[in-house]
């Protein structure tokens, strides 16, 4: 289930790129540029520690609903498909998170 929501998201997203800016959230953000992106996303970051420092589950999940889908808007807006992130992870599995960071700093 969750797989089809995010590929359904993706494919809105997409269709967004082409969409008026004064009829769609998204187009607007697109047309406003990358900069306005990561505002937002900077902003859904900050309500998620907030949210996570308190006890309302419910407001954890919202906010966290709101970075991931400004995540994708600037992922799609930068022609990188989300898979790529879904690649990254899966190549994770097995590797301690310190091995991990570690194999970064030395690229």
């Amino acid at each position: 289930m969750s797989d089809d929501i995010l590929n359904q998201l993706i494919q809105i997203l997409e269709q967004r790129r082409s969409a008026d800016p004064a009829s769609s959230y998204v187009a607007r953000l697109y047309h406003q540029g990358i900069d306005a992106i990561r505002k937002k996303i900077g902003e859904e970051a900050t309500e998620v520690v907030i949210a996570t420092g308190g006890t309302d589950q419910d407001a954890v999940v919202h906010e966290m609903a709101d970075l991931w889908f400004h995540c994708l808007v600037a992922l799609v807006h930068q022609g990188i498909d989300p898979a790529r992130v879904m690649t990254e992870l899966a190549g994770r599995f097995g590797r301690s998170g310190i091995e991990e960071k570690a194999s970064r700093q030395t690229q």
